[in-house]
Formats: structure tokens, sequence, C-alpha cells
């Protein structure tokens, strides 16, 4: 197999690492195709993630300015006009007023040999004070206990304390002035807040360093002990870690798989269903 030299890393291959390093040298290093369904029923997994990721666009288009009512009428099926309309009341309750809304935000910093990239739904920023906010589309709602150990909860405020001086008049925020916000399009009056410290930034910091120098080390890429981690991965065939792919019903399991990959914002068409 062909290896690819990986200059970049990001929330969803750092995830990739930590649940599986075989998944990581598979996905990232050797960029292999992906022969197995995640999740049964495939069709309808397929769509629910091809809505949440228009949900995303159309969540996108009106942050940038685009008229509510323009944006509404590409809401066309029942799970985006659900999503949409909970959207709403959610969105003029907390992102009017702001002094600064960057949607689609990237930001990135060195990390070891390599760099740390991350792609925001929003950064919120109002009286010094950061919010990032990122919309989900689960079916079920996750725990935070289990947000809270993600390497997204992870990278996304530590990036921002140490990239994101530019967005706040070239002063740093202090990761006391972050908070990040997941809210969840199914159950919008549910979100998961996680305010931010110097101690766990620094936790955090410090693992992500570890994590870069054992990539850039590693010489074998063991598989996982938790075969249920193999349920929604594509890869499983080529590890012989079966063939049916897991059921869509069940909980943080299922999140995983529709956080297998990142999104490309800028090669997501018009969906029709």
């Amino acid at each position: 197999m062909a290896s690819f030299q990986l200059t970049t890393l990001s929330q969803s291959s750092l995830q990739d690492y930590v649940d599986c390093a075989r998944r990581f040298q598979l996905r990232y290093l050797e960029r292999l195709s992906y022969p197995a369904v995640e999740a049964e029923p495939a069709l309808e997994n397929e769509k629910h993630q091809q809505e949440g990721e228009y949900f995303h666009r159309l969540v996108q288009q009106y942050l940038i300015g685009i008229p509510n009512e323009q944006v509404s009428k590409l809401a066309n099926t029942p799970n985006l006009q659900r999503w949409w309309e909970n959207f709403q009341p959610f969105s003029q309750t907390n992102l009017t007023g702001l002094t600064s809304q960057l949607p689609e935000a990237t930001l990135s910093a060195p990390l070891g040999n390599y760099r740390l990239l991350a792609k925001y739904d929003l950064i919120a920023i109002s009286d010094g004070k950061a919010t990032i906010y990122d919309w989900k589309t689960y079916r079920k709602r996750p725990r935070n206990e289990w947000l809270s150990a993600r390497m997204q909860t992870r990278v996304y405020r530590a990036l921002l304390v140490n990239a994101g001086a530019h967005l706040n008049n070239g002063q740093p925020f202090e990761p006391e002035q972050i908070e990040m916000i997941y809210w969840f399009a199914d159950f919008p009056n549910e979100p998961a807040r996680f305010a931010y410290t110097s101690a766990q930034y620094k936790r955090d910091w410090d693992l992500l360093t570890k994590l870069a120098d054992e990539i850039d080390s590693a010489s074998s890429y063991p598989l996982t002990d938790d075969r249920q981690k193999c349920a929604y991965c594509p890869y499983r065939s080529y590890c012989e870690r079966g063939v049916r792919a897991g059921d869509v019903d069940q909980a943080e399991a299922e999140t995983e798989a529709e956080e297998l990959f990142d999104v490309n914002f800028e090669q997501i068409g018009e969906i029709a269903f």
C-alpha cells in the first residue's frame, strides 16, 4: 500500500488515532477507499448524513446574511424543515446583538511536526467572550460526559486559545473567556455547554502534543481492542472485524459513525431527496 505524507492533524484524525490507530493508518496514511457501509439501513443512514451536511450549509447561508425566508425554502425534507424550525428561536435568543459572528471560521497552529487545523461551525464574540457553536443532527442526544471527552471538544477550545488572537484585537483569549456549545437540531432545548479553564487548556494542549509526537514516531498501528467501534468503521473488512454494519438505533456509537468523515462544505452541492 502507498503511504502518504501527513502534514496536518484535525479533531477527526486525532479521534481516529485515539479510537483505533489502524483506522487512522488506513484513512490518513494509506488513503484507502471505504468498502463497507457505516450503518444499517445504509440508504437511510446516508440520507441522514447528507441532510445533516445540508443543514450546516443552510445555517451558514443564514449567518452570512441571506434572508430567512429565502433560506427556509431550501429546507425541503421533513428533517430539514424540523431542524430549521427548531433553529429559529435558538438563533433569535442566542445569536442576536453579538459583536462578531464568524461562521465556518478556520484556525490552525503548529503542533509538533504538524499543523493542527479546525473548521468551526460558528465562533461568536461578544463582550470579550468567545463562544464556539457546533450544530449536531444526531438522532439521539449523547451524554455530556461522552462529548466532553471527544477530541472535538478538546481541540476546538484549545486551538481557539492558541490561534485566536487575531479575532480579539491581537490579544489571545484566556481559556476562561471561552465556552463551547453543542446545539442539537432534534433536541433544541438541550444544548451541551462546556466552559473552559487554564488547567483544562494545559491538559488538552499537553495531550494533543503527546498524540502528535506519537503519530510522528509511530512504526505500527494496532487495532482497537474495543470491537464495538468496528461495527461502524468502514474499514472493518480490511481488519476481518465483520461485514455487517451496526444498527443506527444505538446512541453514542451511532454518533461516532456520523463523525467518521470530515465534512467538506465546499463540495456539497444542492441535495435533492
